[in-house]
């Protein structure tokens, strides 16, 4: 194998191609009503969850940094969540104002790193940004399930979720924001 094909085909580039992969199968499973292809569209969302936490396990523990990664990676979060909450806004588990918001700040975001790259300048993922997707994907698994199990309303968890993860995703916008004000302007 060349150097040009270690950089693209590696573990966590490998882990977010699945990633993007299970985004069809959550889909598929949301258009089966009821409990099972709720469980279905949950367990395939955590199974995509879990890429994301072992590709950057991997990516920084064994150096494994590349620039195909640094592309996939937020691509396939963002496609996840996005096309995610999407579906649960047709299936009346989401509001849709907090989807919008959520997906503005996203697109939002993008835009800031975009101009930041054109500057010069490298905007790394931050620790609340890390954990505004944690949260944001645990909400997004517990509305999946979205019915009650072992006495546990997942919807409610769900939500209480989902609000914590909005409070993050706006407040990590706007220090990011911030930051690239500070720095171009």
């Amino acid at each position: 194998m060349n150097k040009k094909q270690g950089q693209i085909n590696n573990l966590p580039n490998t882990l977010s191609t699945i990633r993007l992969a299970l985004i069809p199968v959550v889909v598929i499973c949301f258009y089966f009503p009821g409990r099972l292809g709720s469980f279905l569209a949950a367990l395939f969302l955590g199974l995509a969850a879990t890429t994301d936490l072992l590709d950057g396990f991997y990516a920084r523990r064994y150096k494994i940094v590349t620039p195909l990664g640094k592309f996939l990676d937020p691509l396939a979060d963002k496609l996840l969540v996005s096309v995610t909450m999407i579906m649960l806004i047709t299936l009346n588990r989401i509001p849709a104002w907090i989807v919008i918001l959520i997906i503005a700040r996203e697109m939002g975001v993008t835009g800031l790193r975009g101009i930041a790259v054109v500057e010069g300048m490298v905007i790394e993922a931050s620790s609340l940004g890390k954990y505004k997707t944690i949260f944001q994907l645990v909400s997004l698994i517990c509305l999946s399930l979205h019915y009650q199990y072992l006495q546990v309303d997942f919807h409610v968890v769900g939500m209480t979720f989902l609000l914590a993860a909005l409070i993050l995703t706006m407040w990590s916008g706007w220090l990011y924001f911030r930051m690239v004000k500070r720095s171009l302007f």
